[in-house]
């Protein structure tokens, strides 16, 4: 269905919507095709879509033009009312992220920067700009529809109900599944390198108070993925922040930059930008200390003699991931290895860290690996790891038994769905619409656009 194409293509295909004269159209005669409160939709804005689509290889069993237009309709009713709501709020830097996203996909599947601009008759720096405020538009739509349903939950009743009212073509097939626990060792930083961070992370605070911008040197220094944003976070919680970072940046302020922070991840230095209530917009400038090649070979030998007593019952699994795994995560929970994407502890091969797939789709239930290393993915930093396989389901039919959480999880996805719809309908009938002529005739979801 073309319904479900629209959904992965839109995020892209709304930006060449943005204006009759967005990409190379300098001199077009446009015809506003629907309005929604105050927010126009024009001919182009279909006819551009649909093109897009079209190239996309995109096909419908219905009227791909109608569908376009009831998504672009969804999109205006949300934005009008993303735009009375005060928590809605996008940052300059969320745009640029996004901006950069999408010039990422455009080179990925035009070419070159330069074919990029040939292909739109522009400049990238002129393209940038005009899609700035669709993306924006964009970025508060999502954050509607999050907002609509972000309090909707379902009781185990409700999931029993569900599985039992599902058709049997209806019930998923479940791919293979794993349970593993792991037991991580971090290898130590030699006081050498935590020196040399801590006094390069000062001189940079220093040029920063002697007026060098900030946001230049995190460019050119910081080492995470904020960097080209000049270390720029935008606001979080502290919740969201290591609890060291966040006592540091709640405690700034404006312009401000603090000493140097240890956290989970590295040392920094921080600026405050900006404080909304109980989050906080920083930047920062990130350095993390480089292991030396001794202390990795250590941090190996360690965990290799941790997974031969648990081999010999020397101590248990349990035991040994509660005295001697770095991740505290895991380490209070046995080990057990929970998958950020459900949830649950059940992992499909593909949602597997890469590093553990390779090891642990050859192993037998019970076994332990060999220490092997990989990056921890919240802290970004080397660590010798042994994982044990606790479970391996083979490809099945979705059951209660096995499968709750799946099953809980379609069950939550379609209540979202309802409440959506429901919402919808309702702010429909109390606003202002008008469809033209033309399109009065097409079939749409939701059947009070035509009034």
């Amino acid at each position: 269905m073309l319904k479900h194409t629209l959904k992965i293509l839109l995020p892209v295909l709304f930006l060449f919507a943005a204006s009759a004269q967005t990409f190379g159209q300098d001199k077009v005669i446009d015809q506003i095709v629907a309005v929604v409160g105050g927010n126009v939709i024009l001919k182009s804005d279909i006819e551009t879509q649909y093109l897009q689509m079209q190239a996309q290889g995109a096909t419908s069993t219905g009227d791909m033009k109608c569908e376009i237009l009831e998504n672009l309709l969804e999109q205006k009713l949300l934005l009008a009312e993303a735009e009375l709501d005060t928590t809605i709020t996008v940052t300059d830097n969320q745009i640029n992220q996004e901006m950069d996203r999408r010039m990422q996909y455009f080179i990925e599947h035009i070419g070159s920067e330069k074919e990029v601009e040939e292909y739109f008759h522009k400049p990238i720096i002129q393209i940038k700009a005009d899609m700035e405020d669709a993306i924006r538009e964009q970025l508060m739509t999502q954050q509607m529809h999050s907002k609509i349903t972000e309090d909707v939950t379902v009781t185990p009743s409700e999931v029993r109900r569900f599985y039992k009212n599902m058709k049997p073509d209806e019930i998923p097939m479940v791919k293979e599944q794993l349970e593993y626990a792991e037991i991580t060792v971090l290898p130590k930083i030699s006081e050498k390198e935590d020196l040399r961070v801590k006094t390069q992370l000062r001189d940079l605070k220093k040029r920063v108070e002697n007026g060098e911008n900030f946001a230049t040197l995190a460019v050119l220094y910081s080492e995470g993925p904020s960097a080209r944003n000049g270390g720029e976070l935008g606001y979080l919680g502290r919740g969201q922040l290591d609890p060291a970072f966040a006592a540091v940046a709640f405690n700034l302020k404006p312009g401000k930059v603090s000493k140097v922070v240890k956290s989970e991840m590295g040392y920094h230095i921080i600026q405050l930008i900006d404080r909304k209530g109980e989050k906080v917009n920083v930047r920062h400038i990130i350095i993390k200390p480089k292991v030396e090649p001794e202390e990795l070979e250590h941090a190996k030998q360690h965990i290799d003699s941790i997974a031969d007593y648990i081999r010999r019952d020397s101590i248990s699994w349990e035991k040994a991931a509660y005295l001697y795994s770095f991740d505290k995560d895991t380490r209070n929970n046995k080990g057990l290895v929970i998958n950020p994407q459900t949830g649950s502890s059940k992992f499909e091969a593909s949602q597997l860290d890469p590093a553990v797939s390779k090891v642990i789709t050859k192993m037998k239930i019970g076994e332990i690996s060999d220490p092997f290393l990989m990056l921890d993915p919240k802290r970004q930093r080397q660590v010798y790891t042994i994982v044990k396989l606790l479970d391996k389901t083979e490809p099945h039919k979705a059951n209660l038994a096995e499968d709750y959480q799946t099953l809980s999880d379609m069950c939550l996805q379609k209540k979202k769905e309802k409440v959506y719809e429901d919402w919808i309908a309702d702010r429909v009938a109390k606003t202002y619409v008008r469809i033209d002529d033309s399109y009065v005739n097409c079939n749409f979801k939701f059947k009070n656009w035509v009034k």
